[in-house]
């Protein structure tokens, strides 16, 4: 069954119009929440969300990529016409995903094409691909093109991930903002032929590479519920070397509009996690297995999963083998010697170079290998073009010369150099006679070429044509320590490249070791690869990716910012801003008010630096705390000292210092201690810790309450700077597990403060203090804006008939549009300061001619 979408698109590219013949009925698309729609015109607009998902359509999956997964080519007939030629890439990673897929998952591709067509022949190819193969083609102007692939692709971001920095301009160039602008205009032209097709509510989206790392932003502009993952095919480098990028946090911003983010193995996804941690400020979790990041109430799935070979395929052509490349001419060629084999792209990350080098030191250490031992290297054409590449190309050959002609003799070349494309039988042929495969890239992203070698040396099932068929498999393996395959190959005997004194000693010990080792090693290989082949890597992707969006259609989505600056805020259908309107009326209605106000981040913006709260708002204040209907509470996490010199003017205001430890109605009050203790004697044991660790941590500092003590480690190294506050809460603990106290982590601190102190607890009991005085309050109004009034929020969402008055005015309200505790929401500072204003201009007139004005400064 197609969607909807789909078939508009399949009857126009047909020549079909449903307008002229009988109307199709069209299933309602109801919007029931606020969502970005500001973009869509009005057809695309009526599918842009609902609450749940459709039963009528099967789900389906669109698989976007820098390609399509089609070989095309031109043909001429006899008449002379020409035309074009479509056909299957058997070979393509993006085809060969589909055995991993439910049987009933209808697939399209979306992606380029590796031929150039005529602006006249786009129409006509996009209808072929889209009817026999249900590929949409991006058709990418020869401009965008070149700057997009060979510029931002090839020249930025390949090097880059593969830890190559451009320190001058002759070697990488510096960073062209033409080329970024490029990549963008690409990538929006993908997103616009995706969006073609699409049915937001039922498909799936699963973008492929770094080539199209912003298009999640453009897809999820459209569709904020969008069901998209996204898979890295390359490394991921450290943020070390990521931060150069200039643009690094306009690609992570974009990557982090996806519901799965995949990489292949721990190492990229810890450096992406890292890099979100130290430029975004973003902290991950794991959870029953499963690594996630929160960002802006939308959890992240991060996926670790390595690709693995398409088993069907090679074994299809292991049983032709013996018939399209006579495996026994290879026999006969190097008979008597030992085949090590190298399978590489003609690139300068591939460390061909370092692989001779090695070989040549090998002949020279081992002199039984000269005249028995050959390095057969296949080069693939190479896929970029520069400098680099050229340079590299004459070294290799170099290469080969001095070393056959050193160890060279009539018959023997301990080099045979094959840069020329060959086909998967050829391939596969050298794989079935070679006893050990040497991988010496110096940075890959996977490198599938040790599965391809394992699996040709156990032959295919059932063939006796096969290599060994009758005897022991067994195969070698010599791989760099930086390619993705290396950690799941445990019985490889793994090198730094750059080594070559040691990469040689494991090539040599790799070829003379004993035959059962072989054996047994190439067994355990085999077992590995043949269960995690193509198919389970994109069947438990495609499985993740619906874990991970299985509450897509249970919350209310929002989409905000600008630019790259997009994100969609995920929150509960029941979040929504707070109308003043609204508060205004409840407020006026009300005989007992409580307002309970945090004061940074909430009356005070957090990034000034001067903390002292300006006229205005101390004028507020009063008025507020004027009227003898209201009780009105700062609630701070600061110290009565900074907090009573600030609101002297406000003699009426109430304010509980500490998150409440200390409690003060009025400015002529005493300071009350709501604390269960006031023997601070722990403190004697808790400040050394924290010394400790501040002295060993740079950026750390501590901070000294009267109740307790907050070490702080925003300014430090964020991976240190987390790592050293588990560290030093299990520490805290251990050594406070009898003491009074409570031990607590937040946003970039560590907390000890006495047990039973929290802004829910005081918001409980000033609520009760009024109910016992015969005021229980009908109107509650909460505000803060971080962790700590979470727990005001809870309390106040959990108060009991007891403390509140018939059919109560409850509103608690976090600052930013995030997840929370609180129903309500307002932007920033300046909408709550707003919004006070209103409700100081409704308030009723003080009960004497002094209060309101008493203090005003």
């Amino acid at each position: 069954m197609l969607s909807r979408s789909y078939t508009n698109l399949l009857d126009l590219a047909s020549g079909n119009f449903p307008a002229l013949g009988a109307p199709r009925k069209r299933l309602p698309r109801v919007m029931t929440v606020p969502g970005n729609v500001s973009e869509l015109d009005e057809d695309q607009a009526n599918s842009v969300s609902s609450d749940v998902p459709s039963s009528i359509i099967q789900d389906r999956i669109i698989i976007v990529a820098n390609q399509l997964p089609v070989k095309a080519k031109r043909r001429s007939d006899s008449k002379g016409s020409k035309g074009w030629s479509f056909s299957w890439d058997e070979d393509s990673l993006l085809l060969q995903l589909k055995d991993g897929l439910p049987d009933d998952m209808e697939v399209i591709y979306v992606g380029s094409l590796k031929v150039e067509v005529d602006p006249n022949e786009q129409d006509d190819v996009s209808q072929t691909l889209l009817e026999r193969f249900k590929c949409v083609p991006a058709f990418l102007p020869p401009e965008i093109l070149s700057k997009f692939y060979h510029g931002f692709c090839k020249q930025h971001l390949w090097p880059l991930f593969h830890y190559m920095l451009p320190f001058s301009a002759e070697h990488g160039g510096r960073f062209d903002r033409s080329l970024w602008e490029a990549y963008v205009s690409a990538n929006k032209i993908f997103s616009q032929r995706v969006i073609e097709v699409i049915n937001p509510e039922d498909d799936y989206v699963w973008i492929h590479d770094y080539h199209l790392m912003v298009l999640p932003t453009f897809l999820r502009r459209r569709f904020n519920r969008l069901r998209m993952g996204f898979f890295l095919h390359s490394p991921f480098p450290s943020s070390e070397i990521y931060r150069t990028l200039p643009v690094r946090e306009e690609i992570l911003k974009a990557l982090l509009n996806s519901d799965l983010i995949g990489f292949h193995t721990f190492d990229y996804a810890r450096h992406f996690l890292s890099c979100c941690s130290r430029m975004l400020g973003l902290e991950y979790q794991s959870k029953r297995g499963y690594i996630g990041l929160e960002y802006y109430g939308r959890t992240i799935g991060i996926k670790i999963m390595p690709v693995g070979i398409h088993m069907g395929q090679i074994e299809n052509v292991l049983s032709l083998v013996d018939k399209e490349w006579r495996v026994g001419e290879l026999r006969q060629q190097f008979e008597g010697k030992t085949v090590l084999l190298g399978v590489d792209d003609m690139d300068i990350f591939k460390g061909i170079n370092l692989k001779l080098l090695a070989m040549e030191q090998m002949l020279k250490m081992h002199p039984k290998w000269q005249g028995n031992a050959v390095l057969v290297q296949i080069a693939n054409p190479a896929r970029g073009r520069g400098r680099d590449l050229e340079q590299i190309q004459t070294e290799i050959k170099a290469s080969c010369n001095r070393i056959n002609e050193e160890f060279g003799r009539p018959g023997y070349e301990p080099v045979v150099f094959i840069d020329r494309p060959i086909s998967i039988s050829e391939r596969i042929a050298f794989y079935t006679i070679a006893e050990c495969v040497v991988v010496t890239a110096v940075r890959d992203g996977m490198n599938l070429t040790p599965y391809e070698y394992i699996v040709c040396r156990q032959g295919a099932v059932g063939s006796e044509s096969s290599s060994e068929s009758s005897g022991p498999k067994k195969s070698m393996l010599v791989v760099s320590e930086f390619i993705g395959c290396s950690p799941s190959l445990s019985g490889a005997i793994r090198i730094n490249p750059w080594n070559v004194e040691s990469t040689s000693e494991a090539m040599n010990e790799a070829i003379s070791m004993a035959e059962a080792e072989k054996q047994l090693r190439h067994e355990k290989h085999y077992r590995y690869v043949s269960t995690h082949d193509v198919a389970y890597w994109s069947r438990s992707f495609i499985q993740d990716m619906e874990r991970t969006c299985r509450d897509h259609f249970r919350r209310m989505c929002w989409g905000i910012g600008l630019s790259f600056g997009f994100r969609v805020v995920a929150l509960d259908p029941n979040f929504r801003k707070l109308s003043i309107d609204t508060i205004v009326s409840a407020y006026a209605k009300a005989e007992n008010r409580a307002i309970l106000l945090d004061y940074d981040g909430t009356v005070m913006p957090k990034a000034v630096i001067n903390k002292t709260p300006s006229v205005e708002v101390i004028s507020i204040l009063n008025t507020l705390s004027a009227d003898p209907k209201n009780v009105v509470f700062i609630v701070s996490g600061r110290g009565r000292d900074s907090l009573g010199k600030w609101f002297s003017p406000c003699e009426q205001l109430g304010i509980a210092a500490e998150h409440g430890f200390f409690l003060r109605w009025a400015g002529n009050k005493e300071w009350d201690i709501c604390g269960q203790a006031t023997d601070f004697g722990w403190m004697q044991i808790a400040e050394p810790v924290m010394k400790l660790y501040t002295e060993a941590t740079d950026g750390s500092s501590i901070e000294t309450k009267e109740s307790a003590l907050v070490w702080h480690h925003k300014d430090a190294d964020p991976g240190f700077g987390s790592s050293q506050a588990k560290e030093m809460l299990d520490h805290l603990e251990s050594v406070l597990a009898n003491e009074p106290v409570a031990v607590k982590s937040g946003q970039y601190i560590v907390e000890v403060k006495p047990q039973g102190v929290s802004k829910g607890l005081v918001a409980g009991k000033i609520l009760s203090s009024m109910t016992e005085t015969g005021k229980k309050a009908d109107f509650v109004l909460c505000i803060g804006d971080d962790r700590s009034d979470e727990d005001m929020f809870g309390g106040i969402g959990a108060l009991t008939k007891d403390m509140l008055s018939n059919n109560p005015a409850v509103f608690a309200c976090t600052v930013g549009q995030k997840p929370s505790k609180a129903k309500y929401y307002l932007d920033d500072t300046a909408e709550v300061i707003t919004m006070l204003e209103a409700l100081a201009e409704a308030s009723s007139p003080p009960s004497s001619p002094q209060a309101g004005t008493t203090g005003s400064p």
